[in-house]
């Protein structure tokens, strides 16, 4: 019997650390899978799914699975939450290789080694510091308040909608003033005041008064001269 692997982060034989998953019989040689390993080593299980989505390799694909079901273990069995779990250890062995053989010139022929391997993953609980600095970080990056990162995005949309709105509104109003100011009449400076034309039309109507005032005097005396018909 072999004793415990040093990067399951156990180093008494028979002690246990964390949820285990294995995949054996894996179609892949283990130096592939390892490429992979290394890239999600000591992560929490929700950075360590997004890079194996977004990793092009095509070993990511049973690794984010055996993954999946490293976290189904702990969930289902240990009563863990899935959001504290993060890769505590894993590795890959290397398993049986398959021999084939590919016919060459001459009657000769090539050996093909078809390698696969076993990979496991073993997930546990964060510290408790841990997982706040997690929660701190999503919260920061969903701007600051707990709304997701596509609501906060959706209002700085609404809002730059509405800023270019105002902005053509105020562009229209000022369009409309210089189109009033250019229709307006041009006053000419060489005529007087308005007080001047309010002093004038006052002494015209005086004038005006005066006169039928003359006329109607006058009228009248003429009338008064007139001898009486009997």
């Amino acid at each position: 019997m072999t004793g415990p692997k040093l990067n399951e982060k156990s180093y008494v034989a028979g002690e246990r650390s964390g949820t285990k998953a294995t995949a054996k019989y894996v179609r892949t040689s283990a130096s592939k899978v390892r490429v992979v390993l290394d890239l999600v080593r000591g992560l929490d299980v929700k950075s360590a799914d997004q890079i194996l989505q977004l990793t092009e390799r095509h070993t990511a694909i049973p690794v984010r699975k055996l993954l999946a079901s490293a976290v189904a273990n702990a969930v289902n069995n240990d009563n863990q939450d899935a959001d504290e779990l993060f890769i505590i250890a894993c590795f890959a062995d290397e398993g049986p290789t398959l021999k084939r053989f590919k016919p060459r010139a001459r009657g000769r022929a090539s050996r093909i080694l078809k390698r696969t391997c076993h990979v496991t993953i073993i997930v546990a609980r964060m510290s408790d510091a841990r997982i706040a600095i997690i929660q701190a970080r999503a919260e920061r990056q969903g701007a600051g308040s707990g709304r997701p990162v596509a609501t906060s995005r959706r209002d700085r949309v609404a809002r730059s909608k509405e800023q270019a709105a105002d902005t053509s509104a105020e562009a229209d109003a000022a369009a409309i003033a210089v189109e009033t100011e250019e229709s307006a009449p041009v006053v000419d400076s060489s005529k007087p005041g308005a007080d001047q034309d309010i002093a004038t039309e006052e002494a015209t109507d005086t004038a005006i008064d005066t006169a039928i005032d003359t006329a109607i005097d006058t009228a009248s005396d003429t009338a008064a001269d007139k001898p009486e018909e009997n």
